[in-house]
């Protein structure tokens, strides 16, 4: 390639093309491709790398705390869920539709992975996705001394075409997290997709926040265009293993410890 070439295809960007370039010549001259051919063959490498690379930045963006997808989870663990009904919100509707869904469950039952999973396919979709720990945003919010930094703090996650908060209820918030929770759901209510995951049922989520008339308007716009799954059964990471109670009387202790 020549030095005059090699400058355009770097002034314009052309990364990709300017790397396979050279290998291309070669190929297109052993295999007589035509020209046509040949600038169809650069132009998709260039394409394809970009798109890979948009999907490494959106993936990066979005904040996953690990890789999931909905073929690694086990239904047989969870038959209160069916494969074919979650399977419907794995499409642009679910975020062009502005749809909700809600999981609930103790810990180890795999709301956070079915979480993931959905935003990592809305991802590869195109979409762009938050994931955040419902008790950063809390501990975000409190540690706020102004507005713009509340500001600055929730643009990003209404902007978004997907917000997913995670482990909502694991800790009682403090009072001036309700109200910022309420704009969020609100601001994304009718324009883009939400995911809440908790272990606490609806009921208790008034408590949550100390407010229950402002749960009772974030509930409302949550479950318009949404839907609530309960999860049940035993933590998957503990699959396995036994539970042990160790009981020692006062006597075996002593013993033991007597013992050279």
């Amino acid at each position: 390639m020549s030095e005059a070439l090699d400058q355009k295809l770097t002034t314009l960007k052309l990364a990709r093309m300017r790397q396979v370039y050279p290998s291309w010549i070669e190929q297109a001259a052993h295999s007589e491709l035509g020209y046509g051919e040949f600038l169809e063959q650069l132009v998709t490498e260039e394409l394809l790398t970009r798109q890979e690379n948009q999907l490494r930045r959106k993936m990066k963006a979005a904040g996953f705390p690990y890789a999931a997808t909905i073929e690694q989870f086990d239904f047989t663990l969870r038959p209160e869920l069916k494969r074919a009904v979650l399977l419907r919100f794995f499409d642009s509707s679910f975020v062009t539709g502005a749809c909700s869904l809600v999981l609930i469950g103790p810990s180890g039952l795999g709301k956070t992975h079915l979480a993931v999973a959905l935003g990592t396919k809305m991802v590869q979709l195109g979409y762009s996705v938050r994931f955040l720990l419902a008790q950063q945003l809390a501990n975000a919010v409190v540690s706020a001394t102004s507005r713009s930094e509340i500001t600055r703090l929730i643009d990003p996650l209404i902007r978004c075409d997907l917000l997913i908060l995670d482990e909502f209820g694991y800790l009682t918030v403090e009072p001036q997290v309700g109200p910022v929770l309420y704009e969020i759901i609100a601001a994304c209510y009718e324009k883009g997709a939400t995911i809440l995951t908790s272990n606490k049922s609806l009921a208790t989520w008034g408590e949550l926040v100390s407010d229950t008339a402002l749960m009772m308007a974030i509930l409302d716009r949550l479950l318009h265009h949404g839907e609530v799954f309960y999860l049940r059964g035993s933590s998957y990471r503990l699959r396995g293993k036994e539970l042990v109670t160790l009981t020692t009387t006062k006597s075996e202790d002593l013993s033991s410890r007597e013992k050279p």
